[in-house]
């Protein structure tokens, strides 16, 4: 394996979170799935009662296009858990939830965090990625680093949840390219390190039809927390939870009601 390192400068916590944090009972730091932006959960906002939603950004896209996007797992978290805590203790209660790699960044969020001896969320909530112990398995993808532009549109085709004209458009390909290699450089060069369970409760949301991530990969989740473990279903491929966004955030304000 061979991924190259990419040195990044001291970034300003607030870059994260490009549409500030609400006030709210509870915020809801969420992390978008590979090659997408904070935006993904832009209309998510005002819609989940007292919880306010704070999406995050990560660089290489949208207001951070400037900067080069990460290819390992240890220095995003890194940044993300800066951006986290100096928002506490001012937020009060916080929860995390991610999608596809969101979910896995958030869970590596949350061990950097305990690392770190800062406060734990409330809740972290999982979709479209299984277990961190399971990742891998029966995934016939190559790495990203050893695919052409081409064989990654092909990829990013199989797992949808991108337009066809912006996958057709190679003045548009070249934008959306590098973010996504980055993102999924970091899926493919992590590595699951043994850890004691989270002290936080786990929710997963799991799609009927997503060939990334099987129900049964889903509920690998409740090994990872020494608290409750709950997991709900939708109907539908990887893209499920955004398709269904209100069902999606009926089940987050369930997780996040106790």
């Amino acid at each position: 394996m061979s991924v190259a390192a990419v040195e990044h400068a001291a970034v300003d916590p607030a870059a994260c979170l490009p549409f500030g944090v609400p006030d709210g009972e509870t915020v809801l730091y969420c992390l978008p799935h590979a090659g997408a932006s904070a935006s993904v959960y832009r209309s998510w906002t005002g819609q989940l009662g007292t919880v306010a939603v704070a999406p995050i950004q990560l660089p290489g896209r949208e207001t951070r296009m400037r900067e080069a996007p990460y290819t390992q797992m240890a220095p995003l978290v890194d940044e993300l858990a800066d951006a986290v805590l100096a928002q506490q203790p001012a937020r009060g209660a916080y929860a995390v939830y991610g999608h596809s790699l969101g979910a896995l960044v958030g869970f590596e969020l949350v061990r950097e965090i305990r690392r770190r001896e800062g406060t734990a969320p409330v809740h972290l909530i999982v979709s479209g990625c299984g277990a961190p112990d399971v990742l891998g398995g029966d995934d016939s993808d190559r790495p990203v680093w050893e695919m052409s532009d081409d064989e990654v549109v092909g990829l990013l085709r199989r797992l949808g949840g991108t337009p066809e004209p912006i996958l057709a458009d190679r003045s548009v390909r070249r934008l959306i390219l590098p973010p996504f290699r980055g993102d999924l450089t970091v899926r493919d060069s992590y590595g699951y390190q043994p850890q004691p369970q989270l002290d936080v409760p786990i929710t997963a949301i799991a799609a009927t039809s997503d060939p990334r991530a099987s129900v049964a990969k889903m509920r690998g989740w409740g090994r990872h927390t020494s608290r409750s473990f709950r997991m709900h279903l939708l109907s539908g491929g990887h893209f499920a939870v955004l398709e269904q966004a209100e069902t999606t955030r009926s089940f987050i304000c369930g997780a996040l009601a106790g």
